[in-house]
């Protein structure tokens, strides 16, 4: 069963409030910036375990935050992480995993483009693409597209990140599209595989003499 649709647009615009977390990312020492997402995951990660073995607490929450949580994360039988968990250990393993550049752009298209295709694809979804729909899936893809343009105009990037940065974009895509048959929950598949394929091709144009863009965001 689906929450509302007015809950999943609540939902989506907490998922977007996420995006102060490569922004302030972008603004601080590396090191402190890991050492605030692993507090702030360890933090959200009891709670979810507050909330399925504590009867008040569980009780508290779900009149809190009771109709912007999913089925699977309500279930009282299953341990299940909720979604705020998972995007937080998504933003520690991302900025913890790649340079920088690569890093934030990963995270910022998870968070735009996934609730972009949820809401899209939700209300005008008809046909099916993977485990999603077609309309959610290229909207998904477009606005990764506006990410990577909007990061490499901010930094004044090389023109190789807007291709490696597209091509990331429609990986991710893909990824989220078929996220149910992965069973990887989207917030750990979409950023790792955008990340991956972004710094895969980026050594590619090193090898061919093209300038690289892991770096210029220190």
């Amino acid at each position: 069963m689906q929450i509302t649709y007015g809950n999943e647009l609540a939902r989506k615009a907490i998922h977007i409030a996420s995006l102060g977390i490569p922004i302030i990312y972008l603004q601080i020492p590396h090191s402190l910036g890991i050492g605030l997402l692993v507090g702030m995951t360890i933090t959200s990660l009891l709670i979810d375990v507050l909330m399925h073995f504590h009867g008040p607490t569980r009780a508290f929450m779900m009149r809190i935050v009771g109709g912007l949580l999913r089925q699977h994360e309500k279930q009282a039988e299953h341990f299940r992480l909720t979604g705020a968990s998972w995007v937080l250990i998504a933003a520690t393993l991302t900025m913890w995993l790649f340079p920088t550049s690569i890093a934030v752009t990963a995270f910022t298209i998870l968070i735009v483009s996934d609730t972009f295709a949820a809401l899209v694809g939700r209300r005008y979804g008809r046909r099916r693409f993977l485990d999603k729909s077609f309309v959610g899936a290229v909207t998904f893809i477009l606005t990764g597209f506006g990410v990577v343009l909007t990061y490499w105009s901010l930094y004044d990037l090389p023109s190789t990140f807007l291709w490696c940065g597209a091509v990331g974009s429609v990986v991710g895509g893909v990824t989220e599209a078929g996220s149910t048959s992965l069973k990887v929950d989207d917030n750990i598949s979409v950023p790792t595989s955008i990340g991956i394929v972004m710094w895969l091709l980026e050594l590619g144009c090193r090898s061919f003499g093209q300038p690289g863009f892991s770096g210029v965001i220190p």
